[in-house]
């Protein structure tokens, strides 16, 4: 029987659950059983991925499926015990009437097929980016993002370009026109010209990004066409600066799939072969993959982009401030609760919004258990109803919920521990 006819659908999310609360898992076969649960929810029905069942090594682990109970339970075979397959499982269960034997070979044959069959769905929306600048020129990644024609990037890769060209795997290449930019996030649109109908990638939703899940980066590393790597996601909410810009991005998605020079503006994907990240930024002192790159979430380019195609910019709301997390070093020295957590304001620009409603800023030096810390500041620790427990809160709130005009409640601690509201009239980022 195929393997994913043995497991279909509407049993996948039991069989998972079958796994929650159960202690670690103890041997290879009980950790190769959970790569299969976790393959086959993004292969479905994929014919592909059933032939490789038709060849079946000797050593195999036994899987009930039964539509009618309330979960699965996982056998062991060969004369094991079932405690050595997956931990405290009875000693002897159920069995159902239908069982499918999956095999090494099978399990990881199952997972090579997402992937390759993953790469080959995406690569007709996926470009390389050939760019003249007075200076030279260079290299990097896109994709296709509507029917339109229009194909997103990284700002940084078009930067001060004099021409672009992209192309396709296949051979074919156009030449485009950047129609806008946005530095602060660091996405660029860009139009082909063409009459052909492009394919459009599949875009997926960044806030459902975990730690852990599977990630997949297309692109061009080095010049080395349509390369793809694979890893996991390794964090999510972190802030990165696009550039040499004063702003950061918010809600940057880290990860630890080679990502190089040449991989800027390509694709991020999940699992399903949708696209919860464009690939920006590496943390290396060489330049070259140290498994710390960086993404901007694709629900900014959804804000972005649209306005990129209608007028060629974005336009961010202001509040006018820049801080830093509440240590609690700070919380003592602004003599806030044990356990504050916000944004605390260090400086206030002059002229912005934040002073004209009479936000507070660091005024002072004070040394506490040893430390000098600059106090006197207010720390914002919710916006219209929202709590606020970082300055990353704060700028993603900001950026993803308001528009210059807006006008935003700010609930702060000022120094001493007073609880205040403040409106804001928010202005347009300079």
């Amino acid at each position: 029987m195929p393997l994913i006819a043995a497991i279909h659908t509407n049993n996948l999310s039991r069989f998972i659950s079958g796994f929650v609360g159960r202690k670690a898992m103890v041997g290879w076969a009980g950790a190769l059983m959970l790569v299969a649960a976790v393959t086959c929810t993004s292969v479905g029905e994929d014919t592909s991925v059933a032939d490789v069942t038709k060849s079946a090594p000797a050593t195999t682990a036994s899987l009930p499926v039964d539509k009618a109970s309330t979960g699965h339970t996982i056998t062991a075979s060969n004369g094991e015990s079932v405690d050595t397959v997956i931990g405290d499982i009875p000693s002897e269960p159920q069995q159902s009437e239908l069982v499918q034997k999956f095999t090494a070979d099978e399990i990881v044959a199952a997972f090579e097929s997402v992937i390759s069959g993953l790469f080959a769905d995406s690569l007709d929306s996926i470009v390389e980016i050939t760019v003249s600048t007075a200076a030279g020129g260079g290299s990097g990644s896109g994709f296709v993002w509507d029917y339109q024609n229009h194909i997103v990037t990284n700002q940084h890769v078009i930067s001060n370009a004099q021409s672009v060209e992209v192309s396709f795997s296949d051979g074919r290449s156009y030449r485009a026109t950047v129609i806008g930019e946005d530095a602060d996030a660091d996405v660029a649109v860009l139009e082909v010209d063409t009459d052909d109908k492009l394919k459009p990638i599949k875009l997926g939703d960044s806030d459902t990004a975990v730690p852990g899940q599977i990630a997949i980066a297309i692109g061009n590393p080095f010049g080395e066409e349509f390369t793809l790597t694979q890893g996991i996601v390794s964090a999510v909410g972190r802030n990165i600066r696009s550039g040499n810009q004063g702003f950061t991005t918010p809600d940057v998605i880290q990860t630890d799939a080679a990502v190089n020079p040449g991989n800027s503006g390509g694709p991020l994907l999940n699992r399903h072969g949708e696209v919860i990240g464009i690939n920006a930024q590496i943390r290396s002192d060489s330049r070259q993959n140290s498994g710390v790159g960086f993404a901007v979430p694709i629900n900014i380019a959804k804000l972005v982009v649209p306005d990129l195609i209608e007028s060629g910019e974005f336009v961010y709301a202001w509040l006018g401030v820049s801080g830093h997390d509440v240590s609690r070093t700070l919380a003592l020295g602004l003599d806030l609760p044990d356990g504050t957590q916000g944004a605390y304001i260090s400086q206030v620009i002059s002229g912005g919004p934040a002073e004209d409603a009479r936000l507070n800023d660091a005024n002072r030096t004070i040394m506490v258990d040893g430390q000098p810390i600059d106090v006197g500041g207010d720390t914002v620790i919710g916006i219209d109803g929202t709590p606020i427990r970082s300055m990353a809160d704060l700028i993603s709130y900001l950026t993803s919920n308001t528009r210059p005009g807006d006008t935003v409640t700010l609930e702060v601690l000022e120094e001493g521990g007073d609880r205040v509201e403040k409106d804001v009239k928010l202005g347009v980022r300079p």
